[in-house]
């Protein structure tokens, strides 16, 4: 009888409350952390086919997940060298209490008290027994979560993978694309310079091979003297009917070339150096300007098609002649035809 009252009596040392709350923090990082790994696996799944920043992001979180895992680690290494701290104050009590034991028979009943405080501890001990079991179950549980965690992680990787091949692939299709668009374009180019090489030469014959027509490299170059008056925009009289036999090789042309060329006739305007400063024509700019459009207009006016047309005016800026003579100042006042893409 006194060796079943010194089983329920021993002194009360209460290690546990700090323990619980440190397994509540564990389970509340893991908690979290399962959170972050659901939420990072639906942006995965929702953007599965994103650019290089997606990418990235991805891996930013994956880095921080390892780091809480490592974290995770760390802090289940501690809990568990605390529990082995535990068991090791655990073995102490029991040896302890086996002591209390032997001076309970050898003292006999001399005290109640003592009889008392071996129930109370004989208590505590049953509570910490039980409190260590629970604690031992949840850090298995943990354990099972960090695995399921880890597959989890590295099935992430895989689907990360697979998407870099993909898009390493899709880049490869791309670069083959452009190099079959650029050959592509390359021989539309070449066919459109062959059209352009034969209205040039039926142009400058129907024209009469006038030294004032002239051809240069890809463009044709029409004197602008011919067509206006020193200082104007409108055409000439006498020059329409040089326009109307361009009008007319225009519209042969367009008959001639593929309807799958996008070409378009570009009307040029230059002029000299010499500056113009009028209320109509405050720079060489509106001058050169001025006079593509009037030569566009005519040929509109003649059936020419208007997206076939395109004007600009470059006023001094783009010389044949770089001379100050009087023949140079010629040569550069200009109207330039060139046939290329839209």
């Amino acid at each position: 009888m006194g060796l079943a009252r010194t089983r329920r009596g021993q002194a009360a040392v209460n290690y546990w409350p700090g323990f619980v709350d440190m397994l509540s923090t564990l389970l509340l990082v893991v908690t979290f952390l399962m959170s972050m790994f659901m939420l990072t696996n639906y942006f995965v799944t929702q953007q599965a086919n994103g650019k290089d920043t997606l990418l990235s992001r991805l891996n930013r979180q994956l880095s921080q997940l390892t780091e809480l895992l490592a974290l995770e680690h760390s802090k289940k290494q501690s809990e568990e060298d605390s529990l082995t701290a535990l068991q090791a104050t655990l073995l102490d009590k029991e040896k302890e209490n086996q002591r209390l034991t032997g001076l309970i028979g050898e003292q006999g009943g001399k005290t109640e008290g003592a009889e008392s405080r071996a129930t109370q501890l004989g208590g505590e001990l049953d509570q910490q027994k039980q409190i260590t079991t629970d604690a031992l179950a949840k850090v298995e549980m943990l354990n099972q979560q960090l695995a399921a965690l880890r597959l989890q992680l590295a099935a992430l990787q895989e689907s990360l993978d697979a998407s870099e091949v993909k898009d390493r692939d899709s880049q490869v299709k791309i670069a083959e694309l452009g190099q079959r668009l650029n050959v592509a374009l390359a021989k539309k180019v070449q066919e459109l310079a062959r059209y352009r090489s034969d209205f040039f030469g039926k142009l400058k014959e129907a024209l009469g091979n006038r030294p004032d027509f002239q051809v240069v490299g890809d463009r044709f170059v029409f004197s602008s003297d011919v067509l206006f008056d020193s200082g104007a925009a409108e055409l000439k009289s006498e020059a329409t009917g040089q326009l109307d036999k361009l009008a007319e090789a225009l519209k042969q042309l367009e008959t001639k070339i593929p309807s799958d060329i996008a070409w378009v006739m570009r009307v040029d305007g230059h002029t000299d150096v010499n500056p113009i400063a009028t209320p109509q024509f405050p720079s060489n700019w509106e001058l050169s300007a001025e006079r593509a459009i009037s030569v566009v207009r005519y040929l509109m006016d003649k059936g020419v098609p208007a997206n076939r047309l395109v004007a600009a005016g470059f006023g001094e800026f783009q010389p044949l002649d770089t001379g100050t003579t009087d023949d140079a100042l010629r040569k550069n006042r200009r109207i330039e035809l060139k046939l290329t893409e839209r």
